[in-house]
């Protein structure tokens, strides 16, 4: 029984073992030059200005809850999507099931819609 997970054991130490040789030789072998320009925390070429902890809006986070609770509908919709026609073939059982969801997501959208959610003031 523990012979059956030998391989994945030698996986993860040759994995790990590639990774240690290549971070040792990079360490031996790679040039060390350090200046204040390459020692400077890097922002796309725009030297910084400021603190980096900047506080966010309330406004971006509620954006982006939205979109991950909006978004996730898609896994639901896809597969019922990709066999919709064999699905069919049985009765219309489950295309009622997918428009009461998509009816409650459609209350959800109006409802978020209507308290101004979706405003970017």
């Amino acid at each position: 029984m523990l012979s059956d997970y030998l391989p994945i054991v030698l996986l993860l130490v040759i994995a790990a073992g590639f990774a240690a040789v290549n971070l040792g030789i990079t360490h031996l072998v790679g040039p060390r030059k350090p200046n204040p320009v390459k020692l400077s925390p890097y922002e796309s070429g725009v030297p910084n200005i400021g603190d980096a902890r900047l506080r966010f809006s309330v406004k971006f986070y509620l954006v982006a809850m939205l979109f991950i609770i909006f978004d996730i509908e898609v896994v639901f919709l896809y597969p019922w999507a990709v066999v919709f026609k064999d699905l069919l073939a049985q009765g219309t059982f489950v295309f009622t099931e997918m428009v009461v969801f998509l009816g409650v997501l459609v209350l959800g959208l109006a409802y978020v819609w209507r308290k101004g959610g979706l405003e970017w003031d």
